[in-house]
């Protein structure tokens, strides 16, 4: 599996993964993930953010990972989006996304990284903090399923220079030659 930016070379498999998805993952995804103009559109005109896909040796997507920075007063600010195929669950392909997201974002300068996620979603909340993220709101009744039922929705985040200044505490930074200011 190898993970590499989205581009138009992408947008068929990408069209077909999304397609491939139970209807219960397109529920809690915020774009329509049905909708092939909408995401071949993401290949051919990016609108600003970072946005990256897992390629297996066949071609077909098995993952998708998004960083979109929010603008004006929050414009430190990248919400992380993540889905991974059903198939590939429980591999690390998850993880692996995730931890690609957050480098390629501190890369880019941002501050913070914010995630959504339904509570239920043991997985997805264990892969998330276990990469330093946080909770910080629960929204009760934010979000309606396909089937009509009102669903909580929790917000994680991910303060980077909280992050960084912890593993300079122990050293780390050191290790991994970060600066520390």
């Amino acid at each position: 599996m190898t993970v590499v930016p989205l581009s138009p070379e992408h947008g068929d498999a990408l069209v077909a993964f999304a397609r491939d998805l139970p209807e219960g993952d397109r529920t809690f995804i915020k774009e329509d993930l049905g909708d092939p103009a909408t995401v071949r559109g993401w290949a051919t005109e990016p609108s600003g953010g970072w946005r990256w896909v897992a390629v297996a040796d066949d071609g077909a997507v098995r993952g998708y990972v998004a960083v979109l920075p929010l603008t004006g007063w929050s414009d430190h600010v990248g919400e992380v989006r993540l889905v991974v195929a059903p198939a590939a669950r429980g591999t690390g392909l998850g993880r692996d996304l995730a931890r690609h997201a957050l480098v390629q974002a501190v890369g880019a300068g941002l501050r913070k990284l914010v995630v959504e996620v339904v509570p239920d979603q043991g997985p997805a909340l264990a892969l998330f903090t276990g990469l330093g993220f946080t909770g910080e709101a629960l929204l009760r009744d934010q979000i309606r399923g396909r089937d009509g039922e009102l669903r909580d929705l929790m917000v994680l985040a991910h303060h980077v220079g909280d992050t960084w200044s912890r593993m300079t505490a122990v050293g780390v930074a050191d290790a991994l030659d970060r600066p520390t200011g």
